[in-house]
């Protein structure tokens, strides 16, 4: 019997070849994006070894919010025209690829688009763009969700063929995925969160609470049961040290578990304010419907606020202003205090850096203004999602 040995063409043979090439593409990505947790760094790390097992030379993602605004997330090897500044050129102004994922036309990988950033870039007679001028555009998506922008280009390269586009619409559509289980797996993270704060705000207030209450009123009776100055003395320091720690974890449960929260931010606030012992004045212009992501973020904001108000200001008196439109709300809290050195890229306490994330967590944008012995103004701006939810 003979066997005959038979020759595979040459073309089937360079197709499987590079059918098994984009498998093993797909695969190490697959399992970079099933290990990531934060999607910065996640995308940083895709990015590097697409460009490296294709051969391909530059890339950059934008992710892009419900509202249109974007932020570059992860960039690779990007040329000195575009990294200048601390990457300023791909941090503002509008380009095509941007502006056709905001109006829809952006659906599925793009041959080829030009790059208006890198255009500006060279009418500007910046830096070297190491000859890159065009590159392919995906958009990241998982289902209907959509989270931004892929793009990648080579020097000299103004062609990508439909292998390559289809190729980079598979890792969009893993790495949309991905972004996609990450946000989810935050949310989860965050109702966890929110459901703990709850137990240990009921605990504080079953328990310490409690036994702070006890100690006061013990205080104040054994002040009432000697005639010893000395000892009345020492049983009123008691009594006021008790009431002192009492207030503080009253307003520790507040924050911990916004209980008055469902009559609206505005009085949430009064009502806290009356806790510190501080008077606020407040102004409302606009009809207040929040979602709920932005009222308990200005409330966490509010809270840190007034408690820096009370503490460091020296007065007694606060004001809030809040503005509601269809697009933004904006919210300013103010006193009269004492005010301090600032500057913009010098934030000088933890309860104020937190105020700035939680304000830049929501795409916001925070301000402050202040100067010694001339109070302080702090002014929040967050976007609202479209249709108000």
């Amino acid at each position: 019997m003979k066997v005959h040995n038979m020759t595979v063409p040459r073309g089937i043979r360079v197709l499987g070849e590079k059918r098994q090439s984009e498998i093993k593409i797909l695969k190490e990505i697959a399992e970079i994006l099933n290990e990531g947790t934060e999607i910065d760094s996640l995308l940083k790390e895709v990015l590097q070894k697409l460009l490296h097992i294709t051969g391909l030379e530059t890339g950059w993602v934008f992710l892009i919010d419900s509202q249109g605004a974007f932020r570059l997330a992860a960039e690779e090897k990007l040329p000195p025209a575009l990294t200048a500044d601390n990457c300023r050129p791909m941090c503002k102004g509008d380009c095509w690829c941007i502006d056709r994922y905001n109006d829809g036309r952006l659906n599925k990988a793009s041959n080829i688009i030009e790059c208006k950033r890198i255009e500006d870039a060279i009418a500007e007679q910046r830096k070297d763009t190491n000859g890159l001028t065009h590159h392919a555009s995906v958009p990241l998506r998982a289902g209907k969700e959509k989270f931004g922008i892929l793009n990648i280009g080579s020097p000299d390269k103004t062609h990508f063929s439909p292998e390559e586009l289809a190729l980079l619409e598979s890792v969009a559509f893993q790495v949309g995925t991905a972004i996609k289980r990450i946000k989810l797996t935050q949310l989860e993270q965050e109702t966890a969160l929110a459901a703990e704060r709850n137990r240990l705000a009921r605990d504080l207030h079953d328990s310490v609470n409690q036994l702070l209450f006890s100690l006061s009123l013990t205080a104040r009776g054994g002040a009432e049961m000697t005639d010893n100055p000395e000892i009345k003395e020492t049983f009123s320091y008691m009594q006021d040290l008790a009431q002192e720690a009492l207030s503080e974890m009253r307003a520790l449960i507040w924050q911990l578990k916004p209980r008055g929260l469902e009559n609206g931010i505005v009085c949430a606030m009064q009502t806290y304010s009356q806790m510190l012992g501080l008077k606020l004045n407040s102004k409302v212009k606009g009809v207040i419907c929040l979602p709920g992501k932005v009222e308990e973020t200005l409330w966490r904001i509010g809270q840190e606020a007034l408690a820096n108000c009370k503490k460091h200001s020296g007065g007694s008196t606060a004001d809030l202003a809040l503005t509601v439109d269809e697009k933004t709300v904006a919210m300013v809290i103010s006193d009269c205090g004492r005010g301090f050195h600032y500057r913009e890229n010098d934030i000088p306490s933890l309860g104020l850096k937190s105020m700035k994330k939680r304000t830049e967590a929501m795409n916001g944008l925070f301000k402050i203004k202040t100067e010694p012995n001339k109070g302080t103004n702090i002014e929040i701006i967050i976007p609202l999602e479209k249709g108000g939810k």
